[in-house]
């Protein structure tokens, strides 16, 4: 009866989250082209740009990997709140930069801005598959959150099997109809449900099994006080992360916390959230109010905690269920199913603009090279979603792993496209040779890192060291080589702030004024 009631309320919500998608679209014909599948036809307002960055950055990986690392290390876990907050004090200068370079000339993502940038439209499809391969792990990650929760709300009777495939299907399914203007929608949706179930979960627990804060923190602070100081439980020196000796210590810390922070906001799918925009202002203030919505991840962290007590033992990818391992044995069935849902729209939205971000990469930069697909760009954009949804399900099934572990890897490999991405779009002396050769050793070096089990190193996080790398080649090369001959002037090749031009209507109605005033003194 319980798995009953819990898959019911779900079920319910789930065909919910599908039509509301499809209303997203109501009144745009059969949704337009590839610039209103990809980033909302550059039409969203502040709201709807707010919930939808929002929700890239609160994921199943901080509704459950945030309570599984904390369960598992303690402290270590603080880093996500730390790379958030000063990734969208980084936003607020780069996004606007971002927004108007792909406005001025038509762009829809990273690839198109680095084609643009050097001049090569091949380079973009080459970044469009490395960054494929680097996002791969973080929709692993939603599908297996969202998996996870649906196995879990129902009791057992859904294995993680089939709920891995039902979490490719909804989410592959929603984001081929529905676009990026449909995930900022149901983003609405999935807000409202995250802070009514945290608030809820980060008083109810606390006072159901420990009789409140008091007594809870009490006991944490006598029998777990190594999770409470960095490097966390089990931190010893060096290792992979994946067990004791894990090295997260304040080198870690600080060293990923740094890199996530320059990495998040040229993330494809940061990316797709900026160029959704309608204005860059709005992106300002985004930037300025994003960070209060992080107080919501210290309740997941805090949960997993609680778990410590609750429900002891659970080792390696099984600390992901920790959070829902106390939801299921304190509430009834039909609030199981609502906290469920939560958490799966906490997967679907950002996994929804991951596979959108892909399809779009490859529709725009890798099978637009193909004469007879050039003209079908949506279309062979949707077609990739399924695929690259279809990846990361296998890679779910035969390279488990816990969701934090997913999260920093898909991280320290984009972060090499910083070079290229970013410094190239203010610095106009980096060369094409120097960004490439750069972004060949740094991808080469954080792939042997993190594969041979060396991640961090010497306590700092492998894609830092590996960015040092690429840094370092890119500005050897580009030093030792020749001067950029590209003949495009500045504003063709590198980004501003658009200070005073992101609003049309204002910047015209101020040039009415000045035209007036100008006339009325001649008079």
């Amino acid at each position: 009866m319980n798995a009953a009631v819990a898959t019911s309320v779900f079920a319910v919500f789930m065909v919910a989250t599908v039509a509301l998608g499809l209303l997203a679209l109501r009144g745009r014909g059969k949704g337009g082209g590839l610039a209103e599948w990809s980033v909302g036809g550059r039409s969203l307002g502040p709201v709807f740009i707010w919930v939808l960055m929002a929700g890239e950055g609160y994921t199943s990986f901080s509704y459950l990997g945030a309570a599984g690392w904390g369960y598992n290390y303690g402290a270590p876990v603080l880093y996500v709140v730390a790379y958030m907050s000063c990734g969208y004090a980084i936003g607020y200068v780069v996004g606007p930069m971002l927004w108007a370079y792909a406005r001025r000339h038509g762009l829809v993502g990273i690839t198109d801005m680095v084609a643009h940038r050097f001049g090569r439209p091949w380079l973009g499809a080459v970044v469009a598959v490395l960054a494929t391969v680097f996002l791969l792990p973080y929709i692993q990650l939603q599908i297996t959150g969202m998996g996870v929760v649906l196995s879990v709300i129902s009791y057992g009777a859904v294995s993680l099997n089939w709920a891995y495939f039902v979490a490719f299907a909804v989410t592959t399914g929603f984001v081929v109809v529905s676009g990026l203007r449909g995930s900022a929608w149901v983003s609405v949706l999935k807000d409202v449900l995250v802070i009514a179930t945290l608030g809820f979960l980060a008083l109810y627990v606390p006072l159901h099994y420990f009789d409140g804060f008091g007594p809870f923190l009490d006991r944490l602070v006598t029998e777990k006080s190594d999770w409470l100081t960095l490097p966390g439980h089990g931190g010893g020196g060096g290792g992979s992360g994946d067990g004791g000796g894990s090295g997260f210590g304040e080198l870690w810390f600080i060293s990923t916390t740094f890199l996530n922070s320059l990495t998040v906001v040229i993330f494809p799918t940061t990316v797709a959230g900026y160029l959704g925009a309608r204005n860059a202002d709005a992106l300002r203030r985004n930037a300025m109010y994003l960070p209060a919505y992080n107080v919501l991840l210290f309740v997941p962290m805090l949960l997993g905690l609680a778990a410590l007590f609750v429900v002891p033992g659970l080792a390696g990818a099984e600390s992901n269920l920790a959070l829902f391992k106390l939801v299921v044995d304190a509430l009834p069935a039909w609030a199981v199913g609502v906290v469920g849902v939560a958490a799966a729209l906490s997967s679907i939205v950002p996994m929804a603009v991951f596979m959108l971000v892909i399809g779009t990469m490859w529709g725009r930069s890798v099978l637009s090279l193909v004469p007879r697909l050039a003209e079908r760009q949506k279309s062979a954009a949707q077609v990739v979603v399924v695929v690259a949804g279809g990846l990361a399900l296998l890679l779910t099934y035969t390279a488990p792993n816990t969701l934090v572990r997913l999260s920093l890897i898909s991280y320290e490999g984009m972060a090499q496209l910083l070079p290229m991405v970013l410094l190239a779009l203010v610095w106009r002396r980096l060369t094409f040779r120097g960004a490439f050769s750069g972004l060949i050793v740094g991808v080469a070096v954080v792939c042997a890192l993190v594969f041979s089990g060396n991640d961090p190193v010497g306590g700092v996080n492998a894609g830092l060291v590996a960015l040092a790398a690429n840094l370092a080649v890119a500005l050897a090369v580009t030093f030792a080589g020749s001067r950029d001959a590209d003949p495009r002037p500045d504003t063709e090749v590198l980004a501003h702030d658009p200070v005073g031009e992101d609003d049309e209507p204002l910047a015209a109605a101020r040039a009415t004024r000045a035209a007036r005033s100008t006339s009325d003194h001649r008079v």
